[in-house]
Formats: C-alpha cells, structure tokens, sequence
C-alpha cells in the first residue's frame, strides 16, 4: 500500500502548519518532510520554532522525513543526533557530509533517507560491504522549483527500480496547487511535466508510472479538492465524476474495484458481479457508442456476466450485450489508464 506526505517549512509559521497538519491527519496522511538546513528559511528564534515543530508532529502522530546536513545539530542545540530519537523524527536524510560508518551508526536508530539523485554506485557497493540492511534504507528523489530542469517519468521510474530491487523504499514530490512555496512560487514536483498537472494526478503517476512508493507534496498547501483526493487515494480508490442514466446510478452508491487482472480495453469492476444475483434485471438496450469513457453495464445477451459494470479505457466498438448507461466526465478521464490492478474508483454523479 502506499504512503503519503506533506511538506513542512519553519518560515511557513507555526499556526499555518499547525493547520496544514490537521488537514494532514484528517487525509490520513502521516509522514511530512522537512529541512533544517535550507538557505533562505530566515526564521526568528530558530531553536524554539524547530522545537514546536517537532512537538506539534510527535502530538499529532506525523512522522517527520528530515533533511540535515553537518550543522544541523550545532542549529538545533543537540549534543547527538541520538537525542532526537525522542522527537518526531523517524527519516534523517543524509545528503553529504556524513561517512560510511556515521550513516551506519544513525541507521540503527533511524531510517537513513538518501537522495535518489546522487547516490552512487560505489556508495551502494560500499554499504553492501559493510552488511548494511536496505530494509532500513530510503531514498528520496529531489524537488525542482525551476521550470525544465525536473526528471522525466521514465528516468524517475528506472531509478525507483533499481534502488526498490535493493529493497529501498523509494520517495518523490507532487507540485502543490494553491499556495506554492517561494522564492519561484513555480510548484515543487520531481517529474517535470507533472508541474501543474493537478496533486491526484501527479500522485497517480508517481505510483503507476514511476513505482513510487512514498508520495509526498513539495508545497505548502493544496487546495480543498486535492486534499480529498489525496485522502480517497490513501483509502485505495479515485473518485470519477459522471453523468449515469437515472435508472442506474444506484451504481454510484459504493466503491467499486477494477480486477486485479487488468484488461487493457475497459476496467471492470469486481462488485458488480453480484447485481444479477442480487435479483436487478438488464434487459438489452438500443445499441450506443461505446467511446473512451463510457460507463457500460452487461444486459441479459451477457448471460452470466449480466451486470457487470465497465468503463471504457479507450474507444470501441458498439456491443449489443451491454448498455451504455453514463458517460465520464472530461475532467476524470485522465485517471482512467491508472485505475488497474484492483485499484478502487467511485462514480459520484455530476
């Protein structure tokens, strides 16, 4: 199952986080990254402000994915990065600045998050050699804020494989929608053309396309429709909207689930099966194009898959053994190709 996360930023202020991580819990979210040691994050009374942070997701159960650096500690006013095991921290992300035997030493209180991007070959071959366990290993691709310089689907897919083949759990940013942190103000995805796609979509391809499996927003906050969609998509399913026929949308009143053994041509959902059963008749109707995105249900020429519920992943040809009763919205069918393998979708009628 997939994991998701926010971001958490000290110069956003306490109130607003605290905010943020309401909204956060209420998605049922509970991992959120942050840096304590970002350049330009100029923030007033810095140690107390940290401290509330942390506090504010330990109390609220957030488990915090931890950028540092080597100065992070002299910042904070630790004495050990072992005094922050009693904090909310759960991830250090080690980008430079630590050896071998220190990554191994923090690993046996922390999960070492390392960046996707820049870890080598020869940083692999050298924790391998000191027994490392990958089990307790992450790695967490970059944010870019500057436009055209974001990895490609493909290359972020091709990296994720390589490091999950090691048993690393792999990370990636999803560009927010609705306050963008600065100083670009440009979104904060790791795959560039998903700058601006919308939070659910690019969610959808950092797991279909590029198998990702802790998918974190780079924003500050996103707006009222993400974050349910991000709490539907933690809960295993995508919301379609649509236009069904009267007479068929007691289709809407559940939450469907394509099979696990996905057709290329439609999604078909597992539930629907027990309509027929269930004493519903279907008889046949007049003969429809049955277009990308067509909601179809299985009449009685169907026999014993009368009733089975599809949509339509791409164009086909009329069916006389099954009615069209509804039709996708155009704002929906984009997650129609990443609702597969016994994903779950809700038709809610526009």
């Amino acid at each position: 199952m997939n994991q998701f996360g926010i971001s958490l930023y000290l110069g956003t202020g306490y109130e607003k986080n605290k905010e943020i991580i309401a909204k956060a819990r209420e998605a049922k979210i509970s991992y959120a990254f942050t840096s304590l040691h970002i350049p330009e994050e100029s923030v007033n009374n810095y140690v107390q402000e940290a401290e509330k942070l942390l506090a504010l997701c330990k109390s609220s159960s957030i488990s915090l994915i931890v950028d540092i650096g080597p100065r992070t500690l002299e910042k904070l006013g630790y004495a050990s990065f072992a005094d922050l095991k009693q904090t909310s921290i759960s991830h250090l992300r080690v980008d430079y600045g630590f050896t071998y035997q220190e990554i191994m030493d923090l690993s046996e209180n922390f999960n070492i998050v390392f960046n996707a991007s820049t870890l080598r070959e020869q940083d692999i071959r050298e924790l391998q050699r000191r027994n490392a366990d990958f089990t307790r290993f992450s790695a967490c691709h970059n944010f870019y804020p500057k436009p055209l310089t974001g990895l490609s689907l493909e290359k972020t897919r091709s990296m994720n494989d390589n490091l999950r083949r090691l048993g690393m759990t792999t990370m990636a940013f999803a560009a927010g929608d609705k306050e963008l942190r600065g100083p670009l103000h440009m979104g904060l995805p790791t795959v560039e053309t998903s700058r601006g796609t919308g939070v659910l979509f690019s969610m959808l391809q950092l797991i279909k396309d590029c198998h990702t499996d802790i998918c974190l927003v780079g924003d500050i906050d996103i707006s009222d429709e993400a974050w349910r969609g991000v709490k539907e998509l933690s809960e295993g399913y995508v919301s379609l909207k649509a236009e069904i026929d009267p007479e068929y949308r007691f289709i809407t009143d559940e939450i469907h689930h394509d099979r696990p053994d996905s057709s290329e041509y439609v999604i078909r959902s597992q539930e629907s099966r027990a309509y027929a059963s269930q004493g519903k008749l279907f008889p046949a109707q007049s003969v429809k194009p049955r277009g990308r995105g067509s909601i179809s249900v299985g009449n009685e020429g169907y026999l014993r898959y009368s009733g089975e519920l599809e949509i339509a992943r791409r164009d086909l040809e009329p069916e006389p053994k099954v009615n069209i009763v509804g039709q996708i919205d155009e704002g929906s069918m984009q997650y129609l190709d990443y609702i597969t393998d016994g994903m779950g979708f809700r038709l809610i009628q526009k």
